[in-house]
């Protein structure tokens, strides 16, 4: 019988709405057989920036039984799922400074050979979504992982238009995540599952 794929989760969300595509992730992985982790990157902004934003400081309350990233959630999986809004068509800082403690791993081997992917979210039509991805696999290329996408595996594809992995617009947080993102959402969670698997069961034998 194969080992079960363990699935770290990490994501940062400021008002919720990558924290929603977050939550479908875990449950899409979870559909497929996964051990699931669901983690949030420290929040940096300071604390009146967030009070200013009634629905940024609603999430963090939401939000706050929700654990904090460790480098051990990175050693621990087998498939490593970011997610993160855009800024300026790159990830947003808070994830970026979770990815910038992880030298030590990456300089033992230990991020290598695992399966990552991604997800995002941005206020406006386009925003960087395609870029935001692309710079996180560019992460995942230096620590030598394998880049599952949700490419054009599926039908509901050619709705979504994003091969890269599931995004989203939100409408200034207005929108949630609607059926074309979430079903986005499971499929490159359960891709990437599947992949782990065979790659973990391959690395195996």
């Amino acid at each position: 019988m194969a080992a079960q794929v363990k699935v770290a989760v990490i994501y940062y969300s400021a008002t919720g709405i990558t924290y929603q595509m977050a939550r479908a992730t875990c449950e899409a992985a979870a559909e497929a057989g996964a051990e699931v982790r669901l983690r949030k990157v420290r929040e940096l902004a300071p604390d009146e920036a967030i009070r200013s934003n009634s629905g940024w400081q609603a999430h963090r309350l939401e939000t706050q039984d929700v654990e904090e990233a460790e480098p051990d959630d990175l050693t621990w999986a087998d498939v490593v799922i970011f997610g993160s809004p855009t800024r300026y068509g790159l990830i947003a800082a808070q994830l970026k400074q979770f990815i910038d403690t992880t030298g030590p791993l990456w300089a033992q081997g230990a991020l290598a050979d695992k399966v990552y992917s991604a997800f995002t979210s941005t206020a406006t039509e386009h925003g960087g979504q395609e870029s935001t991805l692309l710079s996180l696999f560019h992460v995942f290329y230096h620590w030598g992982g394998v880049v599952v996408t949700p490419g054009y595996t599926d039908p509901s594809q050619f709705t979504a238009g994003n091969p890269y992995g599931a995004s989203h617009t939100s409408n200034n947080g207005e929108t949630p995540p609607d059926e074309v993102a979430l079903r986005a959402t499971a499929l490159t969670a359960k891709r990437a599952v599947r992949v782990g698997a065979a790659l973990k069961q391959g690395l195996a034998a």
